[in-house]
């Protein structure tokens, strides 16, 4: 079950899923700079997205009217081979998008709790709704780390309260992660959810079946009607 807002787009290798998925990208994120000044992209980690982030850096851009964030950062120090943002930094901001403002969630505070809203409130400048979101999806059906059997999933995933940035728990380890929530993430132009491999494919295909939101909260995203969603898959 998905809704007439989602489309799915199979690619014959990872590197054109990246190349051609970058070029609509760029264009989007181009557009935005010409109609409104500036653009604004969340991204995910990971190791999907690195081929992707890889094809977007050596764009000509005014990548300085560009701001990026995360959908979620796990609670670990940005030097950490775990944070996401160490891998935005590795694989994203160099070359020509080196100039893009990067905002990130980890913080100083001695625990996501503490440290959710002051996460929110540094990406207060950054211009909504997203110009672009890059989501990804486990295996279990999660997306950023909105996760199944996360004490506040319920909370996360509902729509009637305000975008925010909240804390969450993985049963993998490092448990302790920050996540944009669903109102957050729908607070977007377009999104990508990114899959590579046939274990991907055949999570997406569950996640398009009947069942509770919160079995597979990818689900959330595939079935609302708001936002446009691009599901975009390689071997």
């Amino acid at each position: 079950m998905r809704s007439s807002k989602v489309r799915l787009r199979c690619f014959i290798s990872a590197e054109t899923l990246a190349l051609e998925v970058a070029a609509d990208i760029l264009s989007r994120l181009m557009q935005a700079t010409v109609l409104r000044g500036n653009a604004s992209m969340l991204v995910s980690g990971g190791h999907s997205p690195s081929g992707l982030f890889e094809q977007l850096r050596g764009h000509a851009l005014d990548w300085s009217r560009v701001w990026i964030s995360l959908a979620d950062e796990r609670w670990v120090s940005p030097g950490d081979p775990a944070s996401n943002e160490r891998l935005v930094r590795e694989k994203l901001l160099q070359r020509a998008a080196a100039a893009a403002r990067f905002m990130a969630l980890k913080n100083e505070a001695e625990t996501p709790e503490l440290g959710a809203v002051p996460a929110w409130e540094n990406l207060a400048p950054m211009p909504r709704p997203f110009d672009v979101t890059v989501l990804g999806m486990g295996d279990d059906g999660h997306t950023a780390s909105l996760i199944p059997g996360s004490p506040n999933l319920a909370t996360a995933l509902d729509r009637s309260l305000p975008a925010a940035c909240i804390a969450t728990i993985s049963p993998i380890a490092p448990h302790a992660r920050l996540s944009l929530n669903l109102s957050a993430l729908l607070d977007s132009r377009r999104i990508f959810i990114l899959l590579l491999g046939e274990e991907k494919l055949r999570t997406y295909a569950a996640a398009c079946t009947a069942g509770p939101i919160e079995e597979m909260p990818v689900r959330a995203v595939l079935r609302q009607r708001s936002v446009p969603v691009e599901v975009v898959w390689a071997p």
